[in-house]
């Protein structure tokens, strides 16, 4: 992977005071600096990684089958370079050099071998992700917003302002993707697309609706999901029991979906707004969430001085997931946040700002 490392991460010299409006423990996040433009998406990848081999009483190397689990974050970021870094540490490893535009939208598969970018240069393009090397790039006709994996690592689907989810076999580069278009009476714009399963893509549309497609079979939506308002963000997490939720971002809500039934859990209205920035991710015990976005009313970071409360859009909030009730809130960005996951064992999250850092936070400080 090509590029200069950025300093090493680091914590918050200062922790700003606490806020009187929730429960909050003071808590000072790890900061990963690197990025110069904000940040467009965070994934958290876990592989299992082949432990070091060791030597014996005679000074001879000796390997084993047994693997290690490691957990890696990717971003993807404005500045055109997407990054890759310890996910614990926050430590830099690589970064994705290529892309002649903003970068919106950066994961790895599933196996952890392969890393697909989508960009505002209107390509896509699959790395090889241990060497950073650029296997394939795919041209688009606009700004590509998103993309996921297939769960068996085969398919790579993307999505953008064509309104047009495509669908590539990886396997098969050079043919033309499957295409599915969003709606014959309109361009809907999608702005995430996720993997349900080998076969279904969700599509979030800028509409407010959420569309299953079966790649496999139809042209045609199989199922639609409605919210109020565009669709920010969007994620698929499976419970410790085998339930899946959807977590949908849009409007001044956050909302929640049983993907077994396909009915409303909850839906909870936002201090925030995800009308330009901003997303929510569900914790693996799905016991409680976070939330990050813009003002109501702008940004104060902008100068706006109506709408919602003053530097809300600063702040990373953990709400709980039954109640909607807010858990913490927590300051230390120095622009609005425009997304956040948390971590596979729970134990911490990640929050990428306007102000181009990531931040790494304890779950329970």
């Amino acid at each position: 992977m090509a590029a200069v490392a950025p300093a090493p991460a680091s914590s918050e010299l200062k922790s700003p005071p606490e806020s009187s409006a929730a429960p909050t423990g003071r808590q000072i996040p790890i900061v990963c600096p690197g990025h110069t433009r904000p940040l467009a998406e965070l994934q958290f990848c876990t592989i299992d990684e082949p432990t070091a081999s060791s030597s014996d009483a005679d000074g001879k190397e000796t390997t084993t089958d047994t693997t290690e689990k490691r957990t890696f974050l990717v971003s993807a970021c404005h500045d055109k370079m997407p990054m890759l870094r310890d996910a614990v540490t926050g430590d830099w490893i690589g970064t994705f050099s290529g892309h002649k535009g903003a970068v919106w939208s950066c994961r790895f598969d599933p196996g952890g071998y392969l890393a697909g970018t989508a960009s505002g240069d209107f390509s896509v393009r699959v790395w090889d992700a241990i060497t950073g090397r650029s296997l394939y790039t795919f041209p688009h006709k606009h700004v590509v917003k998103t993309l996921d994996w297939s769960p068996d690592s085969k398919r790579l689907a993307t999505g953008g302002h064509e309104g047009i989810l495509r669908v590539y076999d990886i396997s098969r580069p050079k043919e033309d993707p499957l295409e599915f278009v969003q709606s014959t009476k309109e361009k809907v714009s999608i702005s995430k697309c996720n993997w349900l399963d080998n076969s279904t893509v969700l599509a979030a549309g800028e509409d407010g609706t959420v569309r299953f497609w079966n790649v496999d079979e139809t042209k045609q939506p199989t199922r639609t999901l409605s919210v109020e308002g565009g669709i920010r963000d969007m994620e698929l997490q499976t419970l410790p029991l085998g339930k899946t939720v959807l977590t949908v971002a849009a409007g001044q809500e956050v909302t929640f979906f049983d993907m077994s039934t396909h009915e409303k859990i909850n839906s909870y209205k936002m201090p925030i707004h995800f009308g330009a920035e901003g997303g929510a991710s569900l914790h693996p015990s799905g016991k409680k969430f976070i939330a990050g976005g813009g003002r109501r009313g702008g940004s104060m970071a902008l100068g706006a001085k109506e709408g919602g409360e003053l530097g809300c859009d600063l702040k990373v909030y953990v709400f709980d997931f039954d109640t909607g009730k807010e858990l913490e809130r927590h300051k230390g960005h120095h622009g609005p946040v425009r997304c956040l996951r948390y971590h596979p064992d729970g134990k911490s999250y990640a929050t990428g700002s306007e102000d181009g850092t990531i931040r790494i936070w304890k779950t329970d400080p």
